[in-house]
């Protein structure tokens, strides 16, 4: 069922150091494959190929290019449900959001697909009149794309679909959490007839060494990175000293804001989506629920009500809507937010205790939570909620934005209301009266420190393509 292996230049290798680790599944422990492991000398390799399938990968016809997408589009769609097992088996997610990210990540490859025939450039006489301009929009080259665990191949390929069209080639360096995921969309990239060497997958662990000759290879000019602020700073610091355009979808701290008079079951139904997607475990999850005095009995009883009818369990089971975390790891980190959170005042409403086996934890509703603690200042990733209540529309604005992050946010309340307070918040992405804004045909990204860039939309395909002026003589 799981490809193993690295993939350079066409081939599926064992990798030059011999060593595999091995892949868990988070529900029981149990190990459910071993991947290999790339040395820095492979991450090279893979950099090699993709630099030396780059002339004839550019000057492919768009079309060409296109059809290649649009095929692996078709294969995804075909096999949706075995993807949907694979992210299960190594992530810990349950199948219903395994399977809506198998739908969610192969949209990327249509998306990108019809984008691809559609670089744009510009042609006109120059002002003073003594020449032409022609703007054309090249291709930026070899490429070196990071992905995280928690949508394992959504945010593969955001990356791949785009960096494709615009006529690069690229490295893949997945989370080691979630190899198994970035390997199937691998085999199916080949499968699709993509050329040797435009696609490489490569697992160096540890990952810095590996990623650090990866970007000191005067070939890449290229990096595009999802992951944790932290990692995102360091990542950015070493691209600098070899000038490389980096693209960073970083943390978030999503507020959700419940202004007066808004409606209540749509709110609560809005706040289960923002909060309890994917378990939580999304950049895009609400962390911070900033709740008007006059709604925030109301809005604890009925949230707590939704929450506490989830079935949590093993994420292949049907009846279970709560998988489990990607690791017992990330479950103590969760563990450690909450418990912190108690000693600082906190009361559970529900849930607050992680499961003796297994990487779960329950949906967990925290109140008495004052603004500036140290649960409200960091990403949760998990299905907890933190309820603070306000009087002054003014003063969740400004709580809202109290923040280093800037990635999104969600308004529920009377529409008017509702849009003017979206344009205040300081954030690259607002769903008013609106939970799951993610969507392959809109921009994706943040502000302040929740990154550089967009993806997904128009913009996406721009992150891998340069202007080029060439002036001509009338």
């Amino acid at each position: 069922m799981f490809q193993q292996d690295l993939h350079i230049d066409g081939e599926w290798r064992s990798g030059s150091t011999g060593r595999r680790y091995p892949v868990i599944d988070p529900a029981d422990s149990t190990e459910i494959a071993t991947f290999a492991v790339a040395s820095e000398a492979d991450c090279v390799a893979a950099i090699r190929a993709a630099d030396r399938a780059l002339p004839e990968w550019t000057a492919t016809p768009p079309r060409d290019r296109s059809e290649i997408l649009r095929r692996c589009f078709e294969i995804m769609q075909e096999e949706e449900e075995r993807l949907a097992e694979i992210i299960v088996r190594e992530n810990g997610k349950a199948y219903v959001d395994a399977l809506t990210e198998a739908r969610y990540a192969r949209e990327f490859f249509r998306w990108f697909a019809e984008e691809a025939v559609r670089i744009r450039g510009d042609f006109r006489l120059s002002p003073s009149g003594d020449k032409r301009i022609t703007i054309v929009q090249q291709g930026i080259g070899v490429s070196v794309l990071i992905t995280p665990w928690n949508f394992p191949a959504a945010m593969a390929t955001r990356k791949i679909a785009p960096a494709l069209a615009a006529g690069c080639t690229v490295v893949l360096k997945p989370a080691s959490e979630t190899p198994l995921t970035a390997a199937y969309v691998i085999d199916v990239m080949v499968r699709a007839g993509t050329p040797p060497g435009v696609v490489n997958l490569v697992v160096p662990q540890p990952a810095g060494p590996g990623v650090q000759a990866m970007l000191r290879h005067p070939s890449v000019r290229k990096l595009s990175f999802t992951g944790s602020t932290e990692v995102g700073r360091t990542l950015l610091k070493e691209a600098a000293d070899y000038v490389i355009s980096s693209s960073m979808e970083l943390g978030g701290n999503a507020p959700f804001i419940v202004l007066p008079g808004a409606d209540i079951a749509e709110t609560v139904s809005g706040a289960m989506v923002a909060k309890m997607r994917n378990g939580g475990s999304a950049c895009t999850a609400a962390n911070r629920f900033y709740v008007h005095v006059s709604l925030i009995e109301e809005f604890t009883e009925r949230l707590a009500e939704e929450m506490g009818r989830i079935t949590m369990g093993p994420g292949l089971t049907p009846t279970n809507s709560l998988g489990a975390l990607v690791s017992v790891k990330e479950r103590d980190k969760v563990a450690a937010l909450v418990d912190r959170a108690i000693e600082e005042g906190a009361h559970v409403r529900l849930g607050g205790s992680p499961s003796e086996s297994g990487a779960f934890f329950p949906p967990t509703i925290l109140t008495n939570i004052r603004h500036g603690s140290h649960i409200t200042t960091n990403e949760i990733f998990g299905p907890v909620v933190t309820l603070i209540p306000f009087d002054e529309v003014e003063s969740a604005i400004e709580m809202a934005n109290d923040t280093i992050y800037g990635l999104i946010a969600y308004v529920y309340g009377p529409h008017n209301e509702a849009m003017t307070t979206a344009l205040r918040i300081e954030s690259g992405m607002v769903g008013v009266n609106r939970a799951l804004l993610s969507d392959p045909a809109a921009s994706f990204g943040g502000v302040k420190q929740s990154g550089l860039g967009r993806e997904g939309g128009f913009g996406g395909i721009k992150e891998f393509l340069e202007e080029k002026y060439v002036g001509s003589a009338l």
